[in-house]
């Protein structure tokens, strides 16, 4: 049987590494950590602190987000802890489309920089990520469940085949003749 998926997707995205973080035109020493949001601030996800990667921390840690179907971009905080509190670093958005959509297969894992900049607009580093896009698979129905479903359900379309088993066709193809 085919796995079939809602329609609330989750974002996979496992925070690589950063290139070149600086605060203040500084390169920083340590205390590197990212936040990753969707559309709204209460819906996020962090990374733990790289005490020793200094201005080009690793993490390669894995965070699981689940994406508002109104989303349009996440954005991702690259944060460094200080003595007198967590600074920003540099932040970039991550347009949805870059992610899904169009015609890359679902839960296709691609790797991605961008450019981070500063609180003013200044280039700040580059933070890489790998993202995909994960569907929870929807409960399995059995056989009976399903046709007794269609059965009880409109169907809109064109029979097929001979023992009209709920198969329809709902699109027709057409020609189209340039003169």
């Amino acid at each position: 049987m085919a796995k079939s998926y809602s329609s609330s997707p989750a974002i996979e995205i496992t925070v690589l590494s950063g290139e070149n973080l600086r605060i203040d035109l500084k390169s920083i020493k340590k205390n590197a950590f990212v936040v990753v949001r969707s559309n709204s601030r209460n819906v996020f996800r962090k990374t733990e602190i790289d005490t020793e990667g200094g201005s080009n921390p690793n993490w390669n840690e894995k965070l699981v987000l689940d994406l508002p179907v109104h989303a349009a971009a996440l954005t991702v905080e690259v944060h460094c802890r200080t003595a007198i509190g967590n600074r920003l670093v540099g932040m970039a958005s991550v347009p949805i489309s870059d992610i899904s959509g169009g015609y890359v297969p679902e839960s296709y894992l691609h790797f991605l920089s961008y450019r981070l900049r500063d609180q003013k607009g200044e280039r700040n580093g580059i933070i890489n990520l790998s993202v995909k896009t994960k569907f929870a698979a929807a409960p399995e129905r059995s056989c009976a469940a399903s046709s007794a479903s269609l059965a009880s359900s409109p169907v809109v379309g064109v029979p097929v085949g001979k023992n009209n088993l709920g198969g329809v066709v709902t699109g027709f193809p057409v020609w189209s003749v340039s003169h």
